[in-house]
């Protein structure tokens, strides 16, 4: 098994009302002479009530194109990866150069060389440390990044491996575009970043920590959803594709995914301590909680992390993850689910034990 010794998530400084961003938004997606009905009933129904951005809130209009967005995430991603990780790092008691993998993802920006090969002098990691940069994920990609940390330390059970996951998904907004697909995403997506180290059965810290194990993991895709989650990319950057059945394929073939995982390790839903569960949008998480038949309490540590922040991608599992031991974690013994979705359309699970 694997454990989790610590987990961070960290935020821009720059924290706006929901209200704000529509004001602005409103001047940057839509025509001079458009109805704003449209992006102000998206706005007031995506359970959001403050956001967390790269930059202050006037400097978006100014962006010109996909370049000097990739170099503000650029900068902006450093500045808040080095912070999640140093937090984690101080949080566990490990040393940098205990690090023997660095698993790093984002769908928000591009860099190479990547981040975590940026942040490597900085934060003191050794120069034969392994690096997995990952991209295409999406949200799924806090989820099946610790679950690919498990798959590592359970071939090296006395090393460390540090999951980073920074996402700014303000900076992919598309100026001009009055899409519904853009509008809920400019209703949704906050910026965020998250770190969490891990360690193996036979690592010293592994007794040490009050953190849950790692029992278990599944991926899965979807035959034919590809063409609901995604980007196209285009020479102003990344434009979200976001189709409207997700909420339905979640209720469905995820919850069945989710009982089968949850069978195979003779659990149900209502014997899951704690759900980390990506919040992906309301919706998404009225019709995962109603297919699984799960109390409206299950799901509050998610909606509450989309109030507060938005759906910060890849990052919201670790800040919701991050939550829930800071609330005071179940008692051990207990059981918890992570569960991401993602393009694909795919789904990425992890079941802990406390």
């Amino acid at each position: 098994m694997t454990r989790i010794v610590a987990v961070s998530g960290v935020l821009p400084v720059h924290r706006y009302r929901q209200e704000e961003i529509t004001e602005a938004l409103a001047a940057l997606c839509l025509p001079p002479d458009a109805d704003r009905a449209v992006l102000e009933r998206l706005h007031a129904g995506a359970g959001v009530a403050t956001r967390h951005l790269a930059l202050p809130l006037e400097r978006y209009a100014g962006i010109d194109g996909f370049g000097q967005a990739n170099d503000a995430f650029i900068a902006a991603a450093l500045e808040l990866g080095e912070r999640a990780a140093r937090t984690v790092l101080t949080e566990s008691g490990l040393a940098a150069e205990e690090i023997e993998l660095v698993v790093s993802t984002s769908v928000t920006g591009i860099a190479a060389p990547s981040l975590e090969a940026r942040l490597a002098g900085p934060l003191g990691l050794r120069q034969d440390v392994r690096r997995l940069p990952v991209f295409g994920l999406g949200c799924a990609a806090g989820a099946a990044g610790l679950a690919r940390l498990h798959d590592y330390l359970a071939g090296r059970p006395g090393h460390a491996a540090l999951l980073l996951s920074t996402e700014l998904c303000s900076l992919t907004l598309q100026r001009s575009d009055a899409s519904t697909a853009n509008l809920v995403a400019s209703a949704l997506f906050g910026d965020g970043a998250g770190a969490l180290l891990a360690v193996g059965p036979e690592h010293p810290h592994f007794h040490d920590s009050p953190g849950p194990r790692v029992v278990a993991t599944r991926s899965r895709l979807y035959p034919g959803t590809g063409h609901l989650l995604g980007w196209d990319i285009g020479d102003r950057g990344f434009r979200i594709v976001l189709g409207g059945a997700l909420p339905e394929l979640a209720g469905l073939h995820v919850a069945e995914e989710v009982e089968a995982f949850l069978a195979e390790h003779d659990l149900k839903p209502d014997e899951v301590a704690a759900w980390i569960c990506h919040p992906g949008g309301p919706k998404v998480l009225d019709a995962l909680g109603e297919a699984l038949g799960l109390p409206e309490s299950a799901l509050t540590p998610s909606r509450r992390s989309l109030a507060r922040v938005g759906n910060l991608s890849s990052a919201s599992v670790l800040h919701i993850l991050r939550d829930v031991q800071a609330d005071g974690p179940p008692p051990p013994g207990s059981a918890g689910l992570v569960l991401a979705l993602g393009p694909g359309f795919s789904s990425e699970l992890v079941l802990l034990r406390w």
